[in-house]
């Protein structure tokens, strides 16, 4: 079992982490290139001008104090207001994040029936046919990017058999259906890049968990396979699947710049992206410290239901 003073420290060590990331995308805005109040301003806004709205926003203020007041307002939500929207960042981002995730609950929802589902089948038949044809399959669609796997299937399901949107934004007022309908041909490049490498780390763990000696123990008391495969083998063997299912999530939910760019859905990835381009740092650095922040808290969660679910990561986590 994990201890307080275990679980002490790895909360300790997430908030560490997060400050770190904090200051780090603060200042990477602060030594992007441009001005703050030449942005909100224009170009040919007058120097005087400037200046003035510099002074007004505090951007001519040491940069640690400019940091302080933008982390403690962080932390009660308010991340400022954005050059490009003129309106608060919070809603933005929180839009933002609320289509990635719907995104990345589509994603979970074909990738983990066909991932896991192959690679226990490819664990419970290693050296088949079946088995091989699943690692090649896996192997062969993983090494594809899935920029180049997305315009494939848009051009296939989106414009040639037209059987699929070809964008991933639903009309508005849409429903809770049509929205997901939206979201399969978004999903689709994802899951086929995924679904091998989990496919493998499932069949990984299936192959350890048949050959264990608690698996050949309970053979031997007479258990039929059906009971030895789902009492004792696939609890086993899972265990990495599901931390590895935890810290892919993070990806899904903030790393998807090119396919929410390619399909046109405002996610958190295309958020960013588009705040880089004109060059809205308020904007620019709330996107990235949630994205960061989704990254360290998805890794998290991975290290502690695989020390939850493994007795092994346990007794090595206990001090």
């Amino acid at each position: 079992m994990l201890t307080g003073r275990t679980l002490s420290a790895r909360a300790a060590s997430l908030l560490l982490t997060l400050w770190l990331v904090s200051a780090l995308v603060f200042i990477a805005g602060q030594v992007l290139p441009g001005d703050v109040a030449r942005v909100m301003l224009g170009p040919f806004a007058d120097a005087q001008a400037v200046a003035a709205l510099n002074r007004q926003l505090g951007a001519d203020q040491p940069v640690l104090v400019q940091y302080w007041r933008w982390f403690s307002a962080a932390l009660t939500g308010d991340f400022g207001t954005s050059l490009s929207m003129r309106a608060p960042v919070g809603p933005f981002v929180l839009a933002s994040l609320g289509r990635s995730a719907a995104l990345a609950g589509i994603i979970l929802l074909f990738l983990v029936p066909l991932g896991v589902g192959a690679g226990i089948v490819a664990g419970l038949n290693r050296g088949r046919l079946v088995d091989r044809l699943i690692v090649l399959a896996g192997v062969s669609f993983g090494i594809v990017p899935d920029f180049v796997s997305g315009l494939l299937l848009l051009l296939v399901f989106g414009l040639w058999l037209n059987w699929l949107p070809i964008t991933g934004a639903a009309p508005d007022g849409a429903g809770f259906w049509t929205s997901g309908y939206y979201l399969i041909l978004p999903a689709l490049p994802l899951v086929l890049n995924l679904a091998g490498y989990l496919a493998r780390m499932t069949r990984a763990g299936v192959i350890e968990a048949l050959a264990a000696d608690y698996t050949r123990t309970a053979i031997l008391k007479g258990l039929d396979r059906r009971q030895v495969i789902v009492r004792h083998v696939l609890p086993n063997a899972l265990t990495p699947t599901i931390a590895v299912l935890a810290t892919q999530s993070g990806y899904m939910l903030g790393g998807l710049v090119v396919i929410e760019a390619l399909f046109g859905i405002q996610g958190l990835g295309n958020l960013v992206l588009n705040a880089a381009k004109s060059r809205d740092f308020p904007m620019l650095e709330a996107g990235v410290l949630v994205m960061a922040t989704i990254f360290v808290l998805s890794a998290a969660i991975g290290d502690l239901v695989q020390a939850l679910l493994d007795p092994r990561q346990r007794r090595r986590a206990s001090p």
